[in-house]
Order: C-alpha cells, then sequence, then structure tokens
C-alpha cells in the first residue's frame, strides 16, 4: 500500500479554514508536506496544535465552508514521505491481513486492524485481542505476512 492514514478533517478551527485533525498520526503531518483527500493533493500551509491534537490548514482550503465539505475525509500521505519508523514499529497497515499464528504453527486468524487500547495497541484477531508487547508478540515478519504470538501469555489453551 503506497498510501499511509494520517488522521482525518474534523471540525473547523476559525474563519481562515484551518481544522483540527482527528485521529491523528502526528509525524506524518509535516509543514510543506503533502496529504491527498480523495484525488485530490493538498499542502500544509499551517501547522499547529500539538502532536495528539494537531492544527492544519491546507493550501486551497481558505474558509470554514470549504472545512464543513472536507469534514471526515480521510487525510492519506504517500509512504515515501513518511519519516522512518523506530526498530520493532510498524504501521497498521502494514499489519492488517497478516496472519497471527502461535510458536508450533497453529493459525489464529489474520489481523482485521490494530486497535488503540488504554495502555497499548492491540491486534484484532477475530474474538481475540492481542497486545502489542514483547510477551504476546514474539516475531512480525512484514515481508512473510506472518505474525508469531505466545498462546501462553494470551490464555489459549492448544486445542
Amino acid at each position: 500500500m503506497s498510501l499511509l492514514n494520517a488522521g482525518r478533517v474534523g471540525r473547523p478551527h476559525g474563519l481562515d479554514g484551518s481544522f483540527h485533525v482527528t485521529r491523528p498520526r502526528g509525524m506524518l503531518l509535516s509543514l510543506g508536506g503533502g496529504v491527498r483527500i480523495a484525488d485530490e493533493v493538498f499542502e500544509i500551509v499551517r501547522r499547529a496544535g500539538t502532536e495528539d491534537r494537531p492544527i492544519l490548514r491546507l493550501r486551497g482550503v481558505d474558509d470554514r465552508a470549504a472545512v464543513e465539505a472536507l469534514r471526515g475525509e480521510d487525510l492519506m500521505v504517500e509512504r515515501a514521505a513518511a519519516p522512518p519508523l523506530p526498530a520493532g514499529e510498524f504501521w497498521a497497515e502494514d499489519l492488517e491481513g497478516c496472519m497471527v499464528v502461535t510458536a508450533d504453527g497453529r493459525e489464529l486468524g489474520a489481523v482485521a486492524r490494530l486497535r488503540p487500547l488504554p495502555s497499548c495497541e492491540a491486534l484484532e484477531v477475530g474474538d481475540l485481542l492481542v497486545p502489542m508487547v514483547g510477551d504476546a508478540v514474539l516475531s512480525v515478519d512484514i515481508e512473510a505476512r506472518r505474525i508469531v504470538v505466545d498462546p501462553g501469555f494470551l490464555g489459549i489453551e492448544a486445542p
């Protein structure tokens, strides 16, 4: 996948076309960078707020009405423009669809999505939530689309 979701257009902030970003990935939203909304690419011309609560203004989105027309739309960023992740971290888009298996090879299912929880993020695999912590996730191989987990830590009994 060549695009990463950087958040969504939220409510307007002021009258100049600025808006709050909901579900932000602040590290993807840099001043001067580009974001794709539907089929159009916009340049970020103002970045305020914090990493967790950014406020943006995009070139060509000049008033509250223009923001309201885009409200709820995804902000997508080219993967090539994304900063490199530290070792052991992954983009949610890369984990979705990976097969989750136990160390002995038993398949538990595919990752539907990465779910944010209060203490960590978790892989949603059917009815099972696998916390993204070292005790639960033994290895991640994005190229092989395979994630190995510890069934004992997860409280999963052998079949």
